[in-house]
């Protein structure tokens, strides 16, 4: 399966359930609730991708742990959040080490710890 592959709404509603151990109207009233966000089929059936049920399966264990409806969204919410700032992270990352390569300097990214070399000496870098 392709990083796409997990994006394509394939899954009826009784399979989501079979798939994640949820009851189908449980399906719906999240649905309802916005905590995932299935396709449609030209019909207006609902279809989930394999996303939809990794992200149904991570609802069902937050429920599971005692965590309520409205924690579980803002948790999902503040994990979307995370992942958007890791990847803009890295963008400006890329963009610094393009800049810093283009002035003729070497790229900077990241403290990087000590390593070890084959040699047993050890290797330290730093920014400057």
């Amino acid at each position: 399966m392709t990083p796409h592959d997990s994006e394509i709404p394939v899954y009826v509603i009784s399979v989501a359930a079979e798939l994640t151990g949820l009851h189908p109207q449980t399906l719906r009233t999240y649905d309802r609730l916005g905590l995932v966000s299935p396709g449609r089929a030209g019909g207006g059936g609902r279809r989930y991708s394999g996303r939809d049920i990794e992200l149904l399966r991570e609802v069902a264990q937050l429920t599971a742990a005692g965590i309520g409806l409205e924690g579980v969204r803002r948790i999902l919410e503040l994990e979307n959040q995370v992942l958007a700032l890791r990847n803009r992270v890295s963008e400006l990352e890329a963009d610094l080490a393009a800049a810093q390569f283009a002035a003729g300097r070497v790229p900077v990214t990241r403290n990087l710890p000590a390593r070890r070399s084959t040699d047993s000496s050890v290797v330290v870098w730093r920014r400057k």
